[in-house]
């Protein structure tokens, strides 16, 4: 493989770094200016950012990458280089799709806000009141036989505790208890290079039932279980999206895919954006890769092929979702419009303000302020010191990422699907920001 993929690789280098490749088709509710000198923005500092993005595919740090960024509403970047398949040597664009894993969390988080907004829910409602099954226990020892002692939780389980992550589920001893039922190793499926020898449908979570057809099966499982820690105690990161998604469908009485496309998918027009797709769009996904010892090796396609299986029945509310870069890029662009784009208001401003600017985790619990569904920067500098202290962020565990910030009423967003990396995103980043000022 090391063989073919180096000749393919000079092959057809010199043809795709001549010039990036983009969608000709201006997409509803973005402008995009003939002249990004004319909106403020020095193309120069444009042509930096490509310089970036060809060096990463020439040192065979990725096999694709397509970034985005946008101030005011107008599109100042919009490019992508790489390989959509390196073998085939389809090159990539604007256009591809990625699996977004992690960057499913802040949708299903905005789609819960919406339940708030109909008056079906508070954020601070104790979850049992609508799923009275939740865990209320804390785990305080395990034994090798797998008894286990527990205690009464001191503080009830809510709303908030779910979308910050400190709700406790499968934390420390608790996730020690599932390893130890399962048997099974609590690491995704597929990453370190070892194929599973089975699609499960959709996009699973680890350390649960691979073969779950509905979320709400994963999440009665889940709640068998008692907690790692007092709800709001600590953070611990995921698996509380899973049962915000669940809750969502408790309480709408829709599944969450339904949901969510309904309230916030369709109308902000991210149309091919999705947890399933057709058989066919099979092959409009980047193929993933991993860079192993200066090389590109490809990686496991099971995530792939889990969205578009036959069956499409289980979407989680942590990963699953699908998509290219300019379909997300709207969804970010609506947050920064607070809560509005293309003519369709998702969420009031005050929502929006109250889930990215009030840090939600306990003090000193970890380096960083997280709010509901998102990272906030509060006088955070690092890695890029252009970022503004009103800045809001997360991303996905194959190499995507994102940034909103409202005082430079700009957004970012750069794109990968890699298994074993380096980070490049910081560089880009701080590339984004010079491109604006």
């Amino acid at each position: 493989m090391k063989k073919i993929m180096t000749i393919g690789w000079a092959m057809l280098v010199p043809v795709l770094l001549a010039v990036g490749c983009t969608t000709t088709e201006t997409s509803k509710g973005f402008e995009y200016p003939l002249d990004i000198a004319q909106v403020g923005a020095d193309p120069a500092k444009a042509a930096e950012i490509d310089a970036l993005l060809k060096s990463f595919v020439e040192e065979k740090k990725t096999n694709s990458v397509a970034a985005f960024v946008a101030r005011d509403g107008k599109v100042l970047y919009s490019e992508a280089f790489g390989w959509k398949d390196m073998k085939a040597g389809v090159p990539a664009s604007v256009d591809d799709y990625y699996a977004l894993f992690s960057q499913t969390k802040a949708v299903t988080t905005v789609a819960f806000m919406t339940l708030v907004e109909k008056g079906l829910v508070d954020i601070h409602d104790p979850v049992s009141k609508y799923f009275p099954g939740i865990p209320d226990q804390v785990i305080t020892e395990l034994h090798d036989d797998g008894r286990y002692e527990t205690r009464p939780v001191e503080t009830p389980m809510t709303f908030v505790h779910l979308m910050a992550h400190t709700a406790g589920f499968d934390a420390h001893l608790a996730g020690e208890l599932r390893k130890q039922h399962s048997g099974e190793p609590m690491g995704f499926l597929g990453f370190g290079g070892k194929e599973p020898d089975f699609v499960p449908i959709g996009q699973h979570t680890s350390g649960g039932d691979f073969s779950a057809e509905y979320l709400e099966e994963e999440m009665l499982a889940l709640a068998e279980y008692p907690l790692g820690f007092d709800p709001g105690a600590e953070w611990h990161y995921h698996l509380s999206t899973n049962m915000l998604g669940y809750l969502i469908e408790r309480i709408s009485g829709q599944p969450l895919r339904d949901y969510v496309k309904e309230n916030v998918l369709d109308p902000l027009g991210m149309d091919d954006t999705d947890w399933f797709h057709a058989p066919e769009d099979f092959d409009r996904f980047v193929k993933p890769y991993r860079a192993i010892d200066g090389e590109l090796v490809p990686g496991t396609e099971l995530y792939i092929k889990g969205a578009v299986t036959e069956q499409q029945t289980y979407a989680e509310g942590a990963i699953g979702l699908n998509g290219p870069i300019e379909d997300y890029a709207k969804f970010c662009q609506m947050l920064l419009n607070k809560g509005e784009f293309n003519g369709q208001r998702i969420l009031e401003p005050e929502t929006v303000e109250l889930m990215t600017t009030v840090n939600r985790l306990p003090q000193a619990s970890q380096p960083f302020e997280f709010g509901l569904g998102f990272e906030l920067y509060n006088d955070e500098k690092e890695p890029v010191p252009a970022v503004s202290d009103s800045a809001y962020a997360w991303g996905g565990l194959l190499g995507t990422a994102y940034i909103i910030d409202p005082d430079k009423n700009m957004i970012a967003l750069f794109y990968r699907n890699m298994y074993e990396r380096e980070e490049l995103y910081p560089q880009f980043l701080e590339k984004a920001y010079e491109l604006i000022e």
